[in-house]
């Protein structure tokens, strides 16, 4: 499973990639990550990408993607390209607008207003990118809730655990009120 998160510095985008892959090791998968982002450190361009596997990952610079995370409309208009046909493409609903001439075939599209409820729910917008992770795990199954979690308490800075367990865990439910739909 190839996962390319895309967006802007600030958003998180580097830090899901990585939670997302330890995760995986922690819950027994193989995982690679990587990221690019520009000199700035807020507001440019950035991207992280996490292959997981239960084998061996021997491809370390995917071309195409199994899913794209977009939080940005140039994150979008750049990578919606590279996804699969019949990949998933999640998108902060708010800051996104697709165009069906960019998209694959056949590709499942998921947009939730993530910004807007990690403010909402727990008066942050930092916090959007957990609310996405969560979303995206409850979706697809990529690795145990436990595992996720732990990635997430030994990865974000001490003192803000609970908040961004709560917006992982909001995304969760998010997912799971549209799959019971």
């Amino acid at each position: 499973m190839i996962i390319r998160f895309a967006g802007f510095g600030g958003q998180g985008i580097v830090l899901s990639s990585y939670i997302m892959g330890k995760a995986a090791v922690i819950g027994g998968k193989k995982a690679v990550q990587n990221q690019s982002y520009g000199s700035e450190s807020r507001g440019g361009e950035c991207r992280g990408d996490v292959i997981i596997s239960d084998d061996e990952i021997y491809e370390l610079e995917p071309v195409n993607n199994d899913v794209l995370v977009a939080l940005t409309q140039p994150a979008y208009e750049k990578f919606v390209p590279l996804l699969k046909p019949g990949g998933t493409l999640i998108l902060e609903s708010d800051l996104v607008q697709t165009d069906s001439k960019l998209n694959p075939p056949d590709i499942k599209v998921h947009g939730i207003g993530a910004t807007d409820i990690a403010y909402k729910k727990f008066g942050r917008k930092i916090i959007a990118n957990m609310v996405v992770l969560g979303f995206l795990n409850a979706h697809l199954n990529l690795v145990k809730v436990e595992a996720l979690e732990q990635a997430i308490t030994e990865s974000v800075p001490k003192g803000t655990d609970e908040v961004n367990l709560g917006a992982m865990r909001e995304g969760m439910e998010l997912a799971r009120q549209e799959l019971n739909q």
